[in-house]
């Protein structure tokens, strides 16, 4: 009897991290870009102890975090699906290791980078700065997303050495045939964009991505054409009580989506619950005392208590966003199938309450 399909545990490969700087010479930045990867079988069970899994400081308190991946492990030998991940604005490339490490564990690799304005100082906030001179930084900061993400795959498909281990080449590459992209509200924008100007873009998951029509105030005021010329598969996972990215605008952005498309809504979640440490990022964005524009929402934000937990929300977007690339990149029929059946029965016996609110098969019009 064939195993049953089940996306929401770990897949059976460790999972090996290193990073790596990539020097943008066009536009003159160094990139720290973050690669998970497939390891060796020697690693197996190492990505998940706590002795000798990764750990990292991050921004911006610099604490300590853990990753389920073990630091510059030696790959395993295979060509695997490629999926780039873009962070929300201002998180960084590690924002969403519970995902990226999940993902490598079934078999793709995974990049991510900082996202320009992590490192560029003329993209940071500035205090004194004029409502002109905000506009303009926004627009630039706007501009460089896309830009970013097609250096880094550039980067990664131009370079055979990414992978050498202490004994030489390692037999390992990337399908430039399976190429995925995942991102988060900015990141989420990022990646609907970004699959308007690279072809080899194949599939595309959207977390409560920006770019509706109706921006709050404070929310960088992106948008989208959506001049897609091939279908290209997407999914949106969305949460039903985000106040940043309400949902009246995933239904927007979902409805405007020329290709086939998904749609599946957490409850009870609300933006943070797409990210790592799910329950510290929620409360810590609701208790800050935002000041200007963006002081009307902690004001709106729901107590974490009322709202599912983080190891709910982690298990809803790693098994729906690795068995959407699942069945879309590797062709597997039985992700195929999954994504075809009572998804909400199968969330409900995760103890998830999610939401299959749209589905949708179209070709894209060209």
């Amino acid at each position: 009897m064939s195993k049953a399909y089940d996306p929401f545990i770990r897949g059976p490969l460790p999972v090996g991290v290193r990073t790596i700087q990539a020097f943008d010479m066009a536009r003159e930045r160094l990139f720290p870009c973050e690669i998970w990867y497939p390891a060796a079988t020697q690693y197996a069970g190492q990505d998940r102890a706590p002795g000798t899994q990764d750990s990292f400081e991050a921004p911006p308190t610099n604490a300590v975090r853990s990753q389920l991946a073990v630091r510059d492990a030696a790959a395993r030998t295979g060509r695997y699906p490629l999926i780039l991940f873009s962070h929300s604005s201002g998180a960084g490339r590690r924002s969403a290791t519970f995902l990226c490490t999940h993902l490598s564990s079934h078999g793709y690799i995974v990049a991510a980078l900082d996202h320009s304005e992590i490192l560029a100082p003329e993209l940071a906030r500035k205090s004194d700065e004029t409502p002109q001179q905000k506009s303009a930084r926004w627009e630039a900061l706007i501009a460089s997303r896309v830009p970013d993400v097609l250096f880094l795959l550039e980067h990664l498909l131009g370079n055979s050495t990414l992978f050498d281990g202490e004994a030489g080449k390692v037999e390992v590459a990337i399908d430039p045939g399976r190429i995925g992209i995942v991102g988060h509200s900015f990141g989420g924008w990022t990646a609907l964009a970004a699959t308007e100007n690279e072809e080899r873009i194949r599939a595309v998951v959207a977390l409560a991505p920006g770019g509706s029509s109706q921006a709050k105030p404070g929310i960088l005021p992106v948008t989208l054409a959506f001049n897609w010329r091939r279908d290209v598969p997407t999914l949106y996972l969305v949460a039903e009580n985000d106040v940043s990215l309400p949902l009246a605008g995933m239904y927007e952005l979902f409805e405007r989506t020329p290709a086939t498309k998904q749609m599946f809504i957490l409850r009870r979640a609300d933006h943070m619950h797409f990210m790592d440490n799910v329950e510290e990022i929620h409360e810590a964005v609701r208790t800050t005392p935002w000041p200007g524009e963006l002081a009307w929402m902690p004001k709106e934000m729901l107590p974490i208590a009322e709202l599912c937990s983080g190891d709910q929300a982690h298990l809803f977007v790693r098994g729906l966003t690795l068995c959407h690339f699942d069945a879309v990149l590797k062709q597997e029929e039985k992700a195929q199938q999954f994504l075809q059946s009572d998804v909400e029965r199968e969330l409900a016996r995760q103890d998830v309450a999610g939401s299959k609110a749209e589905s949708r098969n179209q070709e894209a019009e060209i």
